[in-house]
């Protein structure tokens, strides 16, 4: 069983909360949330027009709820969950930057200030991902 980083637990506590929250939210969403969000998401990422609206966003909040609760889950390690949440993360972003309209140069438009507020994930994901390494190398062999 991997040692718990008691300095990781508000971080995680807060994060995991808060994507487990988002994607409950996203699973009993209806078939206009389902449009708006696949919209979105297809708009960056064509390769989701494959996908039908409602079906994208129960897989969207089934990986919310995965990552959310694995990050709330001490005994996943917190460079495994490090690394779900700055891919998650990655993704977000690259929402912010390749959709017209939620930038101008670096920084967010009124309608972009949702999407690149979510670069403190990124961030969290990847502090626990280099403290998760750092710490397993140190462990005695």
């Amino acid at each position: 069983m991997p040692r718990i980083n008691t300095s990781h637990l508000p971080t995680r506590l807060v994060t995991g909360a808060f994507i487990l929250s988002s994607g409950l939210g996203k699973w009993s969403g209806n078939k206009e949330m389902a449009a708006g969000v696949h919209g979105l998401a297809a708009g960056t990422y064509p390769i989701l027009n494959n996908l039908e609206a409602p079906k994208f966003l129960k897989i969207l909040a089934g990986a919310e709820i995965a990552l959310g609760a694995a990050l709330l889950a001490p005994i996943v390690p917190a460079a495994a969950a490090g690394a779900a949440l700055t891919g998650f993360a990655a993704g977000l972003l690259g929402l912010y930057v390749r959709t017209p309209g939620m930038r101008t140069g670096i920084r967010p438009t009124p309608d972009g200030i949702a999407i690149a507020k979510d670069v403190w994930l990124l961030g969290i994901g990847a502090e626990l991902c280099t403290d998760g390494i750092r710490n397993r190398s140190s462990l005695p062999t």
